[in-house]
C-alpha cells in the first residue's frame, strides 16, 4: 500500500466513525440504544485508530498485528450496522450508506491482512 492511499483509507475509517457516532449520539435513551450505540462506537472508533497505528508500524510484523485487529473491528461494526437493520433501528438509508462502506473497509483490510501474512510466510 502506498502512503497516499495509506492517508485516503485512514481518513474512510474515522469518517464512518465520525458519521456513526454523531447519528446515533442524537438518539433518545433506551436499553436497546445504549447497548448497541456503545458497541458499534466501541468498535467503529477502534477500526479508525488501529488502521492508524497499521500505517505508523516499525515492522512488519507490527503491521500484520494492528491490521488484524482493524479487520475484526471492522467486521464487528459491520455486525452491529446489520443489527440495527435488522431490529429497524436507524434510518434505512443511512444505515444502507453505513453498510456499504464497512463492507468495503471488511473487505480491503481482509485482502491486505491476507498480503501480509503471506509476505510474512516468505520470510521464514
Amino acid at each position: 500500500m502506498d502512503k497516499n492511499y495509506n492517508q485516503i483509507f485512514a481518513k474512510r475509517t474515522r469518517s464512518l466513525s465520525v458519521d456513526i457516532i454523531n447519528h446515533l449520539s442524537e438518539l433518545p435513551y433506551s436499553d436497546k440504544v445504549s447497548v448497541i450505540r456503545k458497541q458499534i462506537f466501541r468498535s467503529s472508533s477502534s477500526s479508525a485508530s488501529n488502521y492508524r497505528a497499521m500505517i505508523r508500524a516499525r515492522s512488519l510484523n507490527e503491521r500484520f498485528a494492528k491490521i488484524c485487529i482493524v479487520v475484526e473491528e471492522a467486521d464487528e461494526t459491520l455486525f452491529w450496522i446489520e443489527f440495527m437493520q435488522d431490529i429497524k433501528m436507524y434510518a434505512e438509508k443511512t444505515l444502507q450508506n453505513w453498510f456499504i462502506e464497512a463492507e468495503e473497509i471488511v473487505k480491503v483490510t481482509a485482502s491486505y491482512k491476507k498480503y501480509l501474512k503471506e509476505k510474512l510466510d516468505s520470510q521464514k
